[in-house]
């Protein structure tokens, strides 16, 4: 079991790179299925999911090597097998994306239910909604799903919901369908533009990217090539959120800015601005951290909605910067039940927070955070949050499950290190019986 040892109260300066996105690497892997020719993916983030993933295609029977830090090359010649593994499954939501690659490759995949963190119900039916409307005959026994289809069809998917993933799996039926999809009510995210963008570049035929509404023209096959994937803005938000709340002054290299206008915004509602430098955002020290109220001098909302809007992963970052900002907000995140309730480890440390429901907290601040002997993440965003919170601290704080963090951020201690941060990975035994995760 490994920790985090942070001594907080040191400001960050200096430059960091960040990582690629880490939901457009977790199904642009998938989609290398969809051809027999290699494909060279670029800027690949050495993540635990990735990882995880990278176990699960190989057990396909597909090739994957790196053949640099963060240059993957893969190769789908021949898939051994249609079944998924179900431990392997287990540890990643973004397993469900391979239902798609799988059936349009094979015909065929058994899927076990997926993984991934605890943040609350995350249904699948969008899923098994858009892959019918394509033709495949879908099973589910409980455990795990049972997936057919001689050959698939396009068609025209109306989404209920702007599902990121239910698009995605879409998209890779569609892209080798006989005939023509329309996806409306697509979702739009930058990961989900980096997946079409490659798909295109294999051959693909995809109109709309960026939009709501997509256009697919199925090609009878797609050919090997290379692509690149894009900054993780959730990243980049997350450096801008530990500027601000340790008064440090950092650039964000190839950080991506067309994809923050939405966070620019929110961010500024907590007091916190950068400047745009060509593909580099800059964080300067003077931060105003004053909570600018809406009209009325009411309580503002910050709300997690489907892109362009406000994404729901950067909401634990945005909580902890209210809590170092002059005022109250309140932040509600309607799909996830569980995303706050990891609000209870910032009160230990001094954050004034109410709970209002499973989908809603006041903060109120500012509180100046005070370290703590143990606490532990729940899952990547709560833990990078609470991350962010022990760098501003007074004191030591200890994080543990820190796999949680690794499952989303690579080298996260080392980039914070070259920063100033004061922060170490240690290897524990057994936890004291009073401790609990």
């Amino acid at each position: 079991m490994q920790q985090f040892v942070i001594e907080g109260g040191h400001a960050l300066a200096g430059e960091v790179t960040v990582s690629g996105n880490k939901n457009a690497a977790l199904k642009m892997l998938p989609a290398c299925i969809l051809t027999d020719q290699p494909v060279v993916l670029q800027n690949m983030p050495n993540i635990g999911d990735v990882r995880t993933l990278i176990d699960i295609m190989r057990a396909l029977g597909v090739q994957i090597e790196w053949i640099g830090a963060n240059e993957l090359r893969v190769h789908a010649h021949e898939i051994a097998t249609t079944a998924i593994d179900p431990v392997l499954a287990g540890r990643l939501r973004a397993s469900i994306v391979l239902a798609a690659p799988m059936l349009a490759r094979c015909g065929r995949v058994n899927l076990p239910l997926p993984g991934g963190d605890a943040i609350g119900e995350r249904r699948l039916d969008m899923h098994v909604f858009a892959l019918r409307k394509l033709g495949a005959q879908v099973n589910y026994d409980g455990q795990a799903f049972d997936m057919v289809a001689d050959k698939l069809v396009g068609a025209d998917i109306l989404l209920t919901e702007a599902s990121v993933t239910a698009t995605e799996n879409a998209i890779m039926g569609a892209v080798l369908a006989q005939g023509t999809t329309i996806i409306r009510n697509a979702a739009s995210e930058p990961h989900v533009q980096d997946l079409c963008n490659m798909l295109v570049a294999l051959g693909g035929q995809i109109d709309g990217i960026g939009s709501n509404r997509l256009t697919i023209q199925g090609v009878a096959r797609l050919n090997g090539g290379a692509a690149r994937i894009g900054a993780d803005y959730i990243e980049v938000g997350s450096y801008i959120g530990a500027a601000a709340v340790t008064g440090g002054e950092i650039t964000i290299k190839q950080a991506d800015p067309q994809y923050l206008d939405m966070v620019a915004l929110v961010f500024e509602r907590l007091g916190v601005h950068w400047e745009t430098r060509g593909e580099d955002i800059f964080v300067p020290a003077t931060q105003a951290l004053t909570v600018t109220p809406d009209l009325g001098n009411r309580i503002p909302i910050i709300k997690a909605q489907p892109w362009p809007a406000f994404p729901p992963d950067l909401m634990s970052i945005a909580l902890v910067v209210a809590t170092q900002s002059a005022g109250s907000v309140l932040f509600h995140d309607w799909m996830y039940e569980s995303r706050f309730f990891f609000t209870d480890k910032l009160m230990r440390m001094g954050a004034r927070i109410t709970l209002c429901d499973p989908h809603r907290v006041l903060v109120q601040g500012p509180t100046r955070f005070n370290g703590v002997p143990y606490i532990s993440s729940p899952d990547i965003r709560a833990g990078m949050a609470m991350l962010l919170a022990a760098l501003s601290a007074k004191g030591e704080t200890r994080i543990a499950n820190i796999q949680q963090i690794d499952k989303g951020y690579e080298r996260i201690e080392d980039k914070l290190t070259a920063l100033g941060a004061q922060i170490s990975r240690i290897n524990v035994g057994e936890l004291p019986a009073e401790f609990t995760l």
